[in-house]
C-alpha cells in the first residue's frame, strides 16, 4: 500500500498489503462534520472494494441508499454489500478531517501525520519501486 503526493509522486507512506487484506479509511464529513467510517477488502487484482461504510446520521451529501442492505446497530447506520471497486483512493488530505487509515486493524497513519491540504493517492500495488514486479 502506498500514499503518494498526487503532485510530485513521492511516496508519503507504504506498507505491505496484499490480496484479502482489509482497508479501513476513517475520516470527518466536511459539511456534517459526522465520523465516516469505510470498509474495503483487496481483491486479486489489488483493487479496493468498499465493503461497507458507517456513520452517525444521515445530512447533506450522504447517499441514502448505497448498498445491497442498511441497518442501524449501536448508534450508527450501516450500508454494507456495496462492492464498489476502487483502483486507488484520492482525497484532499487534512490534518483534522482524516482520522485514521488501517491496513488488517494495524493503524498505518492519519490526517496529522501526512502533508496538510495536499492532493493524495493511496494504492495498493505490487512489489518494488513504483510498483514493478
Amino acid at each position: 500500500m502506498r500514499i503518494r503526493n498526487l503532485e510530485t509522486g513521492e511516496i508519503i507512506a507504504e506498507t505491505p498489503a496484499a490480496a484479502g487484506g482489509k482497508l479501513f479509511f476513517g475520516w470527518t464529513h466536511s459539511l456534517e462534520h459526522i465520523p465516516w467510517n469505510e470498509h474495503y477488502h483487496i481483491d486479486e487484482n489489488l483493487n479496493l472494494i468498499l465493503d461497507t461504510v458507517t456513520f452517525p446520521a444521515f445530512g447533506a451529501g450522504i447517499p441514502e441508499n448505497k448498498g445491497k442492505r442498511c441497518r442501524v446497530k449501536d448508534g450508527l447506520i450501516y450500508m454494507e454489500e456495496i462492492d464498489q471497486k476502487f483502483g486507488e483512493l484520492i482525497w484532499l488530505n487534512s490534518n483534522t478531517a482524516t482520522r485514521e487509515i488501517k491496513l488488517d486493524d494495524k493503524f498505518e497513519t492519519s490526517g496529522g501525520e501526512l502533508p496538510h491540504h495536499v492532493k493524495l493517492s493511496l494504492k495498493i500495488e505490487r512489489g518494488g519501486e513504483n510498483g514493478a514486479e
